[in-house]
């Protein structure tokens, strides 16, 4: 398809293939930003996990490491909670909800812009029709040419389809990676909560490091 063509069909269809091009390239910034994100998220999940599962004890200078290496991100902060101040020698109890507290802030960080996708993946396949309707529109306006309205009609229709069929593909490719996104929310949501038992079983070796 040249790039002419394309705008003579986003043209036939009041420039709805414009609009489907920007959810496009919407949906794929979206993915793109949060596919790094959260493989990221996983590979520091993973890393501290294996730190606290192959070590009796962690020291200081190995925390502030992780510290300085991963700052700002769900896994130090929970980790901050069981060395930082007096929330570090409270009551398993107590700390449990502290550190709950801490995942439930975390997770709607983690699930960022992915309702703006959800809305694309619905959207697109409502735009390619409206376009596909407004094609048919211009595609039957020829009927008053006898000879080559025929012609015309077929070829229109061919025309006026592309938007379906442009919605469609645009929900298939969002709709994919929506859920890949929320399985490795859930792969995270899942280390964060290991993390936090993992912390309540070494309470002990946590406060050596304060």
């Amino acid at each position: 398809m040249s790039l002419q063509y394309f705008f003579h069909l986003a043209n036939e269809s009041a420039g709805i293939l414009y609009l489907m091009l920007i959810l496009l390239l919407i949906a794929l910034v979206i993915i793109i930003e949060r596919w790094r994100f959260l493989a990221n998220m996983d590979h520091i999940g993973k890393k501290t996990i294996q730190m606290c599962q192959s070590a009796n004890s962690i020291s200081q200078a190995e925390f502030k490491k992780l510290e300085q290496t991963f700052s700002n991100t769900p896994v130090v902060r929970l980790l901050n909670v069981a060395v930082t101040g007096e929330r570090a020698h409270l009551a398993r109890e107590e700390l449990s909800g502290n550190l709950e507290e801490i995942i439930m802030h975390e997770v709607p960080r983690l699930d960022k812009s992915l309702w703006i996708l959800d809305t694309i993946i619905t959207l697109a396949p409502l735009l390619g029709l409206f376009g596909t309707i407004i094609g048919m529109f211009n595609a039957f306006s020829v009927l008053s040419d006898v000879q080559g309205g025929t012609s015309q009609i077929t070829s229109g229709i061919a025309e006026a389809l592309v938007a379906t069929a442009s919605g469609l593909l645009i929900a298939m490719i969002g709709l994919f990676f929506f859920n890949s996104l929320n399985t490795r929310i859930r792969l995270v949501v899942h280390q964060l909560e290991t993390l936090k038992i993992m912390i309540l079983n070494r309470q002990e070796i946590f406060k050596e490091i304060i």
